[in-house]
């Protein structure tokens, strides 16, 4: 496994995630997708506030291994042994992206398709430049879905229409994807670093233990009955109060200033 697959550089309260194989289009392959889940370990033990994943290249993820499928194909591999894969190693990267206890970001600055859809949709903002595509065609190589497309996609666009993207295989240009909710913000290319990185900076300067518990209660909001959901709201308010963010954005409210927030 190389150590360069996936790079990790945290700075300035931000942990930067890159898919580093652009060769292949940044695919989730087995080693890959170790490799994301070991950098999002590290990640929770920093003092990292935000997160940014994106893909080295023209691509941000070109979905699963295909070559890895034809071998297995080609060896008759019995097909418990490819779901193991599946669920050991690229559900488990999916899985770290979306219990990262942190804001994530993705940045998607070309092309994302299949596994890799998966892994953008685990992130908790899309944030696309024109380039940007994106597609859940799992249909091309004969397969059903995986990397959380069943959970995430039809929450967000329903799920009549997450059948039709899954059963076309069509694949939504940046600003069809931007109508649907599936990025949640377009910008243009010549700004599309700088915006980022004020929408990025923007969340790393916020109070951080208000943020992630506002992200675990939206998370959980959708299987919540209305009863439960103020319930768990009380319990984060209960922690957010405790904070010393919270005196100083009190604190800047009553004295007309803007809040200078420490993460804690």
């Amino acid at each position: 496994m190389s150590d360069d697959a996936v790079l990790l550089t945290i700075e300035d309260d931000v942990a930067r995630v890159t898919l580093n194989r652009p060769d292949v289009r940044n695919a989730l392959a087995a080693d890959t997708a170790e490799r994301l889940i070991e950098r999002f370990e590290t990640i929770a033990d920093s003092d990292a506030r935000c997160v940014v994943l994106e893909g080295a290249g023209p691509a941000f993820c070109a979905g699963g291994d295909v070559g890895a499928m034809i071998e297995g194909v080609a060896s008759e591999q019995p097909p418990a042994d490819r779901v193991e894969l599946v669920v050991d190693v690229i559900h488990g990267a999916i899985e770290a992206v979306h219990d990262c206890r942190l804001p994530v970001v993705a940045k998607i600055d070309g092309a994302t398709f299949g596994a890799g859809a998966g892994l953008a949709l685990a992130c908790d903002v899309q944030l696309a430049s024109p380039d940007a595509k994106i597609g859940f065609g799992f249909r091309r190589v004969g397969l059903a879905i995986d990397s959380g497309v069943s959970y995430f996609l039809p929450r967000i666009v329903g799920p009549n229409k997450a059948k039709e993207l899954v059963f076309t295989g069509e694949l939504l240009d940046a600003d069809t994807a931007r109508e649907l909710g599936i990025f949640t913000r377009l910008f243009e290319d010549e700004s599309f670093d700088d915006a980022v990185e004020n929408v990025v900076d923007t969340i790393a300067e916020g109070p951080t233990v208000a943020l992630t518990q506002a992200k675990r209660l939206i998370d959980r909001g959708p299987e919540s009955t209305f009863e439960q959901a103020l319930d768990r709201e009380a319990t984060a308010q209960g922690l957010a109060f405790t904070t010393d963010d919270h005196e100083e954005g009190a604190t800047a409210f009553m004295e007309q200033r803007d809040p200078e927030f420490e993460g804690r």
